[in-house]
């Protein structure tokens, strides 16, 4: 945990959403690490921007 960054998803709460929504289970374990890192990455430079960081 880093003060004021997302680090990751909870990989558990991930996979129950995508089961509840009827991804199917391989689809979930091929996709949701790319999709993480894309999200977490942008969430950071959201916050990052908001809070006066570099824009570029």
């Amino acid at each position: 945990m880093l003060p004021g960054a997302v680090v990751g998803w909870d990989m558990s709460a991930a996979l129950a959403l995508g089961n509840a929504l009827g991804v199917p289970p391989l689809a979930m374990a091929e996709f949701l690490p790319t999709v993480e890192a894309v999200m977490v990455a942008k969430l950071n430079e959201q916050m990052d921007q908001s809070h006066g960081g570099k824009t570029g």
